[in-house]
């Protein structure tokens, strides 16, 4: 296998599959101490990775900018640029993560002579690879990405996340103890994977110690409907974090209930006890990685249909509230640390 001393890695979004993607990262540095590792990131995740020790270069792409065919000028010039950027570099190594027809042609962009993907990859990105590795369909992203990182020559014995924090020095933030809150997630990317704001906001409320609710700007309304059926116990912090500071946060947190969402990824990657509730999509591919998770939902038919678009939406709206107090409160219980 190459010694390779410059190698770029292509995966520009979301939170919860930059996350998976970490151990691939970790893996390359331990495989190749020497070389310099560069990564193609989306505008807007750049804060998790930005300042990172085993990256030397981030790549910041405006992916929402390359979707809308009204800025197409401004795109292709980007392109353009990066193309020419790319090539510049010499890359030794190129791993596509993505596996979608934008970071296929970053990957072909590189015109690097070893550019990996997976064989099973969409939109027709694998005509921009030189190997392709399978990746399969059955089996859990984190796993998933590592067969890459082993192709490549990286060990894949061990997996390691190594994510950056940093500490919130907020007014809001003052009063919450390592290990003295909960934090809880109802947003999603997808409207059918989010269970019920109203139902978290009473999960709070059951609780001793005060939940803390996280996410995007986007989500404030949700965390404001949390804080109103808490009785008090829920604060609303969607929007208030950064990247970093959200990993602290979760990281000094007792445990998290949580969609199916990047926050959920990030408190499983720092091994933080996660409760999370799915509807629509498969937890055996995307759910908490690692031991110590419990995963709730319905056994119905058409649980993990992937549908973003449900008029029922019935995996989750039928999911009652008491039925998932219970089973978190059986187990923290039975830890001794509800």
């Amino acid at each position: 296998m190459a010694s390779y001393k410059k190698i770029l890695i292509v995966k520009p979004s979301s939170l919860g599959d930059v996350v998976h993607s970490l151990p691939v990262l970790s893996a390359l540095h331990k495989a190749y101490p020497g070389a310099s590792i560069h990564w193609v990131i989306a505008s807007g995740f750049e804060g998790l990775l930005d300042g990172h020790p085993m990256i030397e270069r981030l790549w910041v792409i405006n992916k929402d900018r390359w979707k809308r065919p009204s800025a197409l000028k401004d795109t292709l010039k980007e392109i353009a640029a990066l193309a020419t950027s790319l090539k510049s570099e010499r890359y030794d190594l190129v791993l596509d993560l993505q596996g979608l027809l934008r970071s296929g042609l970053i990957t072909g962009l590189s015109r690097c002579q070893t550019r990996v993907g997976f064989k099973e990859a969409r939109e027709g990105s694998t005509v921009f690879y030189t190997h392709t590795v399978e990746g399969g369909r059955g089996v859990h992203a984190v796993d998933r990405y590592m067969k890459i990182a082993g192709f490549a020559g990286a060990p894949t014995d061990e997996i390691e996340f190594p994510l950056l924090c940093e500490d919130i020095k907020e007014d809001w933030a003052r009063g919450l103890k390592k290990g003295q809150y909960i934090v809880m997630a109802p947003g999603a990317a997808w409207v059918t994977k989010r269970w019920a704001a109203r139902n978290f906001g009473r999960l709070a409320a059951k609780f001793s110690i005060p939940a803390v609710v996280v996410g995007g700007g986007g989500d404030y309304s949700l965390g404001e409907e949390v804080v109103g059926h808490s009785g008090g116990m829920a604060i609303n912090a969607t929007g208030k974090t950064t990247l970093k500071s959200l990993a602290s946060l979760i990281r000094d947190a007792r445990f998290m209930v949580t969609n199916d969402t990047g926050p959920m990824h990030i408190a499983a990657a720092l091994g933080v006890t996660v409760f999370a509730i799915f509807g629509p999509t498969d937890p055996k591919k995307t759910g908490p990685y690692g031991a110590g998770h419990t995963v709730i939902g319905r056994d119905i038919a058409c649980r993990a249909c992937f549908r973003k678009k449900c008029s029922t939406v019935r995996c989750l709206r039928d999911l009652p509230f008491q039925h998932v107090y219970d089973i978190i409160a059986d187990q923290r219980v039975s830890s001794g640390v509800i």
